[in-house]
């Protein structure tokens, strides 16, 4: 008598878990086992990808993005330090990867970031010259929007030029180019890469004031007569203090100006800090008080953090004719920029997924949505 051995390899041993754990029920009735698949009529559920992912090199990551998500964006590989590290050198391996990560697994992929005044190559903050400096800023749309033309889905044009007041940051492009450096930057993105979305990118512009500033340069960039597709919120939000007002007074004033809505960022940050906003460059000192959780989270607090993310998906379904993409800025918690960031060192708990790959309450709760 013969034996017959099935083999499961570690990844679809993954697979089915998720199949198993995750399943809800999608609008025909049948079983829906993923993010993507429960928004699907809704909007694309996306996230972000770090290097080792990007080159699914963690069997859990790699059996898990595919499943839940259909848009992805690199953390870091298409900024300008990366990309484009000398005044005539490129680096394209890795965000050549990640193109091809999307194409192969039938996942968008939006480029982040063209133009950002941090993480810019060293050889670009030292340029003096005005005209050299336009010459840098031309090259590098035309060069990098120019290559993925056709080949992803939108473009994180401008990131972050706004201060919380709503008027323009002091940055190397304001002071090299003027407040036009943003137009100027649409206009060269929508030459090199006609058919890709385009998007200008911020955290806080559903804020008021940001929210202000953020629609005086939309309208400065149309009345320019240059295409801009959308705005992206970011969408780094606190336990408990969701600005769900804020954020809906937002995606309708973006959209009367004729624009789509990406939540391009998201998470959910569980630990204190003394200020808002997600600008890279502020730091607080380490301290244990701030480290609240380090072996573990209490289950209220997982539990609060379900209930702030049903109601920020509740008001993106009430919005879902507004919105395209919904993406979380991270795949699982032991990923997210936050365990490092304003304070070294904490143990954060963002996202949808621990630090095992495990669906956490905020999961099914925004799966139990879709029932």
């Amino acid at each position: 008598m013969k034996k017959f051995i099935v083999k499961i390899t570690a990844a679809g041993a993954i697979l089915a878990c998720f199949a198993y754990c995750t399943s809800t029920k999608n609008a025909t009735g049948n079983a829906a086992t993923s993010l993507k698949d429960a928004y699907k009529k809704d909007f694309l559920i996306g996230t972000a990808l770090n290097t080792q992912q990007i080159e699914e090199k963690d069997a859990k990551a790699a059996a898990l993005i595919p499943l839940q998500f259909n848009a992805i964006t690199p953390e870091n590989i298409m900024k300008a330090e990366i990309i484009h590290p000398q005044w005539d050198q490129y680096n394209f391996d890795l965000a050549d990867k990640i193109v091809a990560y999307g194409a192969k697994h039938n996942i968008k992929v939006n480029g982040h970031t063209l133009i950002w005044h941090s993480q810019l190559p060293q050889f670009a903050r030292r340029i003096k010259d005005v005209d050299s400096f336009k010459t840098f800023f031309t090259n590098h749309i035309n060069t990098v929007a120019g290559r993925y033309s056709g080949k992803i889905f939108s473009w994180d044009v401008v990131n972050e030029a706004l201060n919380e007041d709503g008027t323009m940051r002091k940055s190397i492009f304001l002071d090299k180019m003027g407040d036009g450096f943003v137009t100027e930057a649409f206009r060269l993105a929508a030459i090199a890469s006609p058919n890709t979305e385009l998007y200008y990118n911020d955290y806080n512009n559903e804020q008021p004031k940001k929210r202000e500033g953020c629609l005086a340069l939309v309208k400065k960039v149309q009345a320019a007569g240059v295409r801009i597709d959308g705005v992206g919120i970011q969408g780094h939000w606190h336990l408990g203090r969701v600005p769900l007002k804020d954020i809906e007074e937002s995606i309708l004033a973006y959209h009367a100006l004729g624009l789509k809505v990406m939540i391009t960022e998201l998470d959910i940050e569980m630990l204190p800090r003394n200020f808002q906003g997600a600008d890279v460059n502020q730091r607080q000192a380490s301290n244990p008080a701030l480290n609240p959780y380090a072996n573990g989270i209490p289950d209220s607090l997982l539990q609060q953090q379900a209930t702030d993310y049903a109601n920020l998906f509740k008001l993106f379904l009430k919005h879902k004719d507004k919105i395209t993409r919904v993406t979380f800025w991270g795949v699982n918690d032991g990923q997210s920029w936050l365990n490092g960031w304003p304070v070294p060192g904490r143990t954060n708990y963002p996202l949808l997924f621990d630090r095992a790959f495990n669906p956490k309450p905020a999961y099914h709760s925004v799966m139990a949505l879709k029932k």
